[in-house]
Parts: structure tokens; sequence; C-alpha cells
């Protein structure tokens, strides 16, 4: 059964990302698993499913909670299936466990603020499941009421792992809609050689992933000189000017994202794009 897991704490970013997670689920069939993590608790109450016998207060009082916010959506997609996780201690820890037991497509946070990935990048065992989890991250803005995807960007560098970052967004977000690649012109190459570049590199994707509408975007070499503002600036402008409603990120080592993370520039750029952010690691080749 394909899954999704949502951390929950109550909070208005974690009930939007849950109310988002279920408008995928909808239509990509998913199941999704709640989970809320105690912290300073006496003991450890982990996996406790809806239908088990609750003795602890605080998990009873997460549970009920739990089952006021999927009686609305419910309500809404009747068809849908929730199930209850309740652990103790650490976020990052927690959410790792659950993903080692269980295969999920994706985690869905909320973020708090409307300015972006604020939560992730100053909640330091938020930012710990981003960056190491091996389960893609889907980072939702506490702005973002509906699923909304006629336009997808990807940040591209003509790497075997942007690919494989596609096909890990394909149970999400399927393929119906307009994919944007984002390549920023680093060395100067002629533009005839990156058109020619771009010309394979769009007939593979095509090949391996079914995405059959795709446009992109070349930026000159002024747009990734090494100064922080100036290169987040870029991206987010051009997100802004092509219209795109989610960006999908890769984080490989060689990827644009490590390149930001070196140059401690992705806070800078976090608050800054206020859509959703798929953030999918690269997994080694295994023979």
């Amino acid at each position: 059964m394909k899954k999704l897991l949502i951390p929950i704490d109550f909070s208005e970013n974690s009930t939007k990302a849950l109310a988002y997670a279920a408008e995928i689920a909808n239509e990509s069939g998913h199941e999704l698993d709640l989970i809320h993590i105690f912290k300073g608790h006496d003991h450890i109450y982990a996996n406790a499913l809806s239908g088990d016998e609750l003795v602890d207060p605080q998990i009873g009082l997460a549970k009920r909670e739990l089952t006021k916010l999927t009686k609305v959506l419910h309500e809404k997609y009747p068809s849908l299936i929730t199930n209850f996780f309740f652990s103790d201690g650490n976020l990052f820890e927690e959410i790792s466990r659950q993903t080692a037991s269980t295969k999920y497509d994706a985690i869905i946070m909320g973020t708090k603020g409307s300015s972006g990935l604020e939560s992730i990048f100053i909640g330091s065992n938020t930012y710990n499941v981003l960056l190491n989890t091996r389960t893609p991250v889907l980072a939702l803005p506490i702005s973002v009421e509906h699923v909304k995807k006629d336009k997808v960007g990807l940040l591209c560098n003509f790497k075997d792992s942007e690919i494989d970052v596609l096909k890990q967004a394909l149970p999400l977000f399927g393929i119906d809609y307009e994919l944007v690649l984002i390549h920023i012109n680093a060395d100067d190459s002629p533009i005839q050689d990156i058109d020619d570049k771009f010309k394979n590199w769009i007939d593979r994707i095509a090949k391996e992933t079914g995405i059959d509408n795709i446009s992109y975007v070349i930026k000159p070499k002024s747009y990734y000189i090494h100064q922080s503002d100036t290169i987040s600036n870029s991206i987010v402008n051009v997100i802004i000017d092509e219209g795109i409603e989610v960006i999908l990120i890769t984080k490989s080592k060689k990827s644009i994202f490590r390149k930001m993370l070196d140059e401690n520039i992705v806070k800078n750029m976090a608050y800054q794009i206020n859509i959703p952010k798929f953030f999918a690691k690269v997994l080694p080749v295994t023979k």
C-alpha cells in the first residue's frame, strides 16, 4: 500500500500539511500515517494504532485531537485511510525509526510562517530530517492552501540524480504538468551547446518518467556568482517569473542544493520561496 507520513503537533502548519496530504491521497490512493511525537514523556508509546487500548492520558488526548482532525477529512474524502502513531522523544530519531520500519513515498511537513522553510531551518531536529532521511520530504509553507501543480520546477545540471528525483516525485505529483528545468550557466558555455544538451536530456526524461510537457530556462553566469544573496535571489526570481508552483530539489553532493548549503545561503533562499518544496535524497547505486 502506498503511504505518506505526516508529523502532527496540532499547530496550524501541521494541520494544513495534513489537509494538503489528504488532497494528494484522494487523487493518488495513498494511506496517511499520522505520527504525534511527545517530548519529555515519562513512558514510550510507539506505534499505538487507533484500535489499541490507550492508557496514558496524554496519548488519549492526542488520539481524540487526531480523530477530530481526520473526521473532517473523511467527510470530504470518504475513501481516505488514516492511521495514528504515537512516539516519545526526538523528532528526527522517531521519524527515522518510523521510516526504517515502513516504506513511505514522502514525509509531508508543515513549516512555520508564511516566509517559507522557517521551522525546518531554525528547528535543528526538523532540519536533520530534511538533510539526512532517505525518504523524500515535501515541505509546505503555511500559506499553501491546496495542491497546485500546473508548473513544477527542477534545478537542472544534467545529472542522473535529477531523473532519480523526478521518479521519486511521480507517486505524489504524477506526470500531468509542465516540467520547467532551471539551469544556471555557471561556466559560460555557449548557448547552442546547452540547447543541444537540453534536447537530449528532455528526450531522456520523457522516456524514463513519462513526462512529456517539458520546457527549460537558462540563466547566465551572473546568476551564479559567489555571493549568497545573488544565488538565492536569482533562483527565487526564476520561480516567480515562471509561475512555478512546486520546486523539486536534489539532495546530492553535486547538486545546486548542496552547493548552496556549502555557501550557507539555504536559509536565505528558504525564507523567500513560498511554494511547496520536494527534497529527495539520491541513493548510491548498488551492484
